[in-house]
């Protein structure tokens, strides 16, 4: 009874999610968020300083190029506050495995600062874990699936709750959940397709606590998606700006 009222209140509260719709193009851009624009597959970014960027180690950025303050990633150009900046170097953490989902970060250094401003901000990196509930809003961009050839118009952004180790792992029995993820959305997910830029994030009041790493359905429909946990991460986060 307890769980249905749960579920009951996590849909009544997700009218994005459920309301989902691969062409609406009129969502505002959070300032934090990047377009990484690459010759293979684009990913999302998070913007954690002047001059870096945190993704997922599994992007493959090909000839990359990172969009701020874009909305409509196919008409870049057309933007009015947008930048767009080269990359100077990409690192991955060290124990990252592209056979497995764990450590799945990657910090991106630009070629010049950037600056700050209304349409373009920093997040802010957590000093404490996310807790069990807290609500969070995971960003990204969708395709129309009758054209996936072109960049994503559609950014979308949905809020989803953390929900607990023990819940993630009936969503997902095969995934061992270690303590360096965390988990986002409705329990079970709906696991209804769609085509989404990968690498969303996951920022619960107004701080970046996750970057998806491994999602079986859609989390711009409030599917349970894993994500790495930033607090695990940040002397080497820290250690790895400080020293490059």
């Amino acid at each position: 009874m307890i769980m249905n009222l749960i579920l009951l209140w996590a849909l009544l509260n997700l009218p994005v999610a459920l309301t989902f719709d691969p062409d609406y193009k009129d969502a505002i851009t959070p300032p934090y968020l990047i377009y990484l624009k690459s010759d293979y597959l684009p990913c999302v970014g998070v913007l954690i300083h002047p001059l870096w960027v945190i993704t997922a180690a599994h992007c493959n950025l090909l000839r990359l190029q990172l969009a701020l303050g874009v909305t409509k990633p196919s008409n870049i150009y057309e933007e009015k506050y947008i930048q767009v900046v080269g990359y100077e170097k990409m690192i991955r953490h060290p124990q990252f495995s592209i056979t497995s989902i764990e450590h799945n970060l990657m910090l991106i250094k630009l070629q010049t600062h950037i600056a700050l401003n209304d349409y373009v901000k920093m997040v802010s990196l957590p000093r404490e874990p996310a807790a069990e509930d807290d609500m969070c809003t995971v960003s990204t961009w969708a395709y129309n699936l009758c054209d996936l050839y072109k960049d994503p118009d559609s950014l979308q952004n949905v809020n989803v709750s953390v929900i607990s180790k023990g819940e993630c792992r009936r969503a997902y029995k095969n995934i061992r959940i270690r303590d360096n993820m965390m988990c986002v959305g409705i329990v079970p997910g709906r696991r209804l397709p769609c085509k989404e830029v990968t690498a969303a994030p996951a920022v619960c009041n107004g701080i970046l606590q996750g970057i998806l790493t491994f999602a079986d359905g859609c989390v711009l429909r409030a599917d349970v998606g894993i994500y790495t946990r930033i607090i695990n991460y940040i002397p080497w986060i820290e250690n790895t700006i400080r020293n490059n």
